[in-house]
This record gives structure tokens, C-alpha cells and sequence, in this order.
């Protein structure tokens, strides 16, 4: 009896296209990103914190090739970072994705962010019109095939955070108050950052909580938790030295309570001894006949 073969998984099984057929960057794009675009995206996955998705129930990709028409399988876009809710972290649980592939995940993402440059600064903002026989534009993609809720464009030359969420099949600009943009969906926010990050003083994109916190790195966190515990050793040895000092002070003042309490007993050991002196004198005079009364009445 010969053995049933294995079932692969599904997207093995499709014969569409899967991101291990599909290229993971276009070879034709001269150039590679700058290190602002590697870092960037770096800085929001790293602050990224979402209670209602466990990490492994979501995916954000940096750079990554975006395919989104199963009619063109090669048409895609690359955004500089997006963010998937409910797919799994690792593609079909087990890989690393090469590619983002719509027709396969399902799942169009949530938040996409673009950095401008000047190359790229008309399309980002959709203000280039689609030409004929070609693909679509960026925000058309992302407006009217993806519907991604909320688009998010950052000019690292200017430090200028401009938003659009989708209303109605359209995008409307967000009101940005003092370079924050709270998302409701996610329940965290996003704004302009003024510090430092891999060593490099600027303003950054980084997401914030309810309370208006910035969300540390793993790496600030770890940082910050070092700086604590030597805080706390300090106030530690602190208490300790002050202990010490009043412990020192405690035994200094017993000792002066010592000494005194001996000046006080050599004090009435002297006078027991004159005492004793008087009393012997006396009774050596009466032992001679000599009324020492008498002789305290005749002194002049």
C-alpha cells in the first residue's frame, strides 16, 4: 500500500504567483535607500505597541515590495513602512517574507508611511496623475485598490508630519496639533520626536501612548532600567553612608556618655577618699586626746 503524500500548504498550492516568485526589489530602481530610510523604519517598528495584537499577529514591513493586482502580478509599490493587523508575524508561520502579496495575505495594511524625497515628493503627495498603459500611482493604490486607512507622508527636510485618513472612498487631510497625530483604530499616536536615535541628534517619527509618552526602544528601556538600578544603588549606598554617620554619631555620643559617667565616678571616688582622709585624722587626734570639736571652736 503506497503512502498518501503529504498535503502542502495553500500557498504552495496556488497557482498564482507567491512572494517566493515575485522579485523583492525592483532591479531597475537605481540606488539604493538612504540611511534615513533604513533608520526611520527602524525607529517606528521599534516603538511600535499594540495592546489588542500580540507581536506575532502582525506584520510591518520596511521597503518591501507591495504586490496589489492579482490581474498584474507584477505591478507593485514599495512603501518605506506599513503596518498589517491579524496576519501573522512570520508568512505561513514558519518564513520571512520576501514579499508583501495581496492576493495571498488578504489583508490590505492599516498604516502606511512614506518618506519624501525629492524624487519622489509629487507621487507621495498625489499630485502626479496616472499616464496611459501604465500602473496606477501610489495614492491610488493606496486610496482606492488597498483602501489603507491612514496614510502618513514625514518631510525629513522640513520636519513637516502630514496625515490623510480614508472617509467615504477618499482621502481627507488630518488636523496635525503640535506635530501629533492620534489614531483611535490603534490607540496610539504618532509624532515628531526631537532626539537622539542610533547616534544621530534629529527629529524623528515615533509613536506615543494615550498618556502622551513616547514609547522607548527595547533599548532605551533596558537603558533607562540600568540608569534606574544605578539611581537606586546610589540612593542605597546613600542611606547606607547616612546610616553609617549615625551610627558613628550614636557611639560618640556613648562614648561621651561614658566618659562622663566615669569623670563622675573618679569625681565621687575622690570625695569617699577625702572622706575616709577626714574620718582617719579625726580619729587619730581623739586617739591622742585631742577633741577635734574643740579645736574647730578655737579657730580663729
Amino acid at each position: 500500500m503506497t503512502a498518501a503524500k503529504p498535503s502542502l500548504p495553500q500557498y504552495q498550492r496556488n497557482p498564482l504567483p507567491s512572494m517566493y516568485d515575485l522579485p523583492s526589489e525592483d532591479s531597475a530602481e537605481p540606488g539604493l535607500p538612504d540611511e534615513f530610510h533604513n533608520l526611520q523604519p527602524q525607529l517606528l517598528s521599534a516603538t511600535l505597541r499594540l495592546s489588542q495584537y500580540a507581536p506575532d499577529n502582525r506584520f510591518t514591513g520596511t521597503d518591501l515590495n507591495l504586490y496589489y493586482d492579482i490581474h498584474h502580478p507584477l505591478w507593485h509599490k514599495r512603501p518605506d513602512w506599513f503596518l498589517v493587523l491579524g496576519v501573522p508575524r512570520l508568512y505561513g508561520g514558519a518564513d520571512l517574507r520576501l514579499s508583501y502579496v495581496i492576493w495571498q495575505e488578504r489583508v490590505s495594511p492599516s498604516v502606511v508611511v512614506e518618506l519624501l524625497s525629492p524624487g519622489t515628493e509629487r507621487e507621495d503627495l498625489g499630485a502626479t496623475e496616472r499616464q496611459a498603459d501604465r500602473p496606477p500611482t501610489k495614492w491610488e493604490v493606496y486610496e482606492q485598490i488597498l483602501k489603507v486607512p491612514y496614510y502618513v507622508v514625514f518631510d525629513r527636510y522640513t520636519d513637516q508630519l502630514r496625515a490623510f485618513e480614508l472617509v467615504g472612498g477618499s482621502y481627507r487631510p488630518l488636523e496635525i496639533a503640535e506635530r501629533r497625530l492620534w489614531i483611535p483604530a490603534l490607540d496610539l499616536g504618532l509624532g515628531v520626536w526631537q532626539g537622539e536615535y542610533e547616534g544621530i541628534e534629529r527629529a524623528w517619527l515615533r509613536w506615543y501612548s494615550s498618556a502622551g509618552d513616547w514609547i522607548p526602544t527595547d533599548t532605551e528601556t533596558a537603558a533607562w532600567e540600568r540608569q534606574r538600578a544605578e539611581q537606586q544603588q546610589q540612593r542605597a549606598e546613600q542611606q547606607q553612608q547616612r546610616a553609617e554617620q549615625q551610627q558613628q554619631r550614636a557611639e560618640q555620643q556613648q562614648q561621651r556618655a561614658e566618659q562622663q559617667q566615669q569623670r563622675a565616678e573618679q569625681a565621687e571616688s575622690l570625695l569617699e577618699q577625702e572622706r575616709q582622709d577626714k574620718e582617719n585624722l579625726l580619729a587619730y587626734l581623739r586617739s591622742l586626746g585631742v577633741d577635734p570639736d574643740e579645736l574647730e571652736r578655737g579657730r580663729p
